[in-house]
């Protein structure tokens, strides 16, 4: 019985998001944002391209132009999987500490995504590299500037879940409404039936 009101209260949740989902979407863009950031941040071309005129030999210059792609590459790749591994991270945690406070509390509202994001952002300033007075500060400044981001965007969330929740239902026509009842009834019908025939 508790299991069911808690499982209804979850399905009940405007704005739920699943983890699994959310990680994933956190770990891809994490791998896009890192590829391109150090995609656009390498200037081993230009630099090859001064070596290049500097020799004639057409060896040399092909055997620079793959060591000059080839480190490209492995940064690129480097920073993809950093990215990757840092937001998923974030977003893992964010979530997670999202979703464990719907289940403590039982609701959802602006105070789960607001207390998330400061519980996240404290956690992530506290493995920071520096000293223990330094990691405080970390600590103290993330979760202030967690609670407030994630307090309006959570609230704006939540009410264009809810407006979009109202808007499917209003524009479920009424033709299929009247289909789905017929559909309940004739299902009702059958398993009386089966109950019948089964008591005899």
């Amino acid at each position: 019985m508790e299991a069911a009101a808690s499982s209804s209260s979850r399905s009940s949740a405007v704005g739920t998001v699943n983890w699994g989902t959310a990680t994933l979407v956190g770990v891809f863009a994490g791998l896009l944002y890192g590829g391109s950031r150090e995609a656009s941040a390498s200037v081993q071309g230009c630099r090859v391209m001064l070596k290049m005129g500097s020799t004639t030999d057409k060896r040399e210059q092909y055997r620079l132009m793959r060591d000059a792609m080839e480190k490209r590459f492995i940064r690129v790749a480097k920073g993809s999987l950093v990215g990757g591994v840092r937001l998923g991270m974030f977003t893992a945690t964010f979530f997670g500490i999202q979703n464990l406070l719907i289940e403590n509390r039982g609701v959802h509202d602006v105070f789960n995504i607001a207390g998330a994001g400061s519980a996240t952002a404290a956690a992530f300033g506290l493995i920071l590299p520096g000293s223990m007075m330094w990691r405080a500060r970390n600590v103290l400044v993330g979760s202030v500037l967690g609670a407030g981001i994630c307090f309006p965007l959570g609230w704006i969330q939540l009410k264009l879940a809810e407006k979009a929740n109202l808007e499917i239902a209003n524009s479920k026509p009424s033709s299929d409404l009247t289909e789905e009842k017929g559909n309940q009834s004739r299902v009702g019908a059958a398993i009386d039936r089966l109950g019948a025939s089964l008591k005899k």
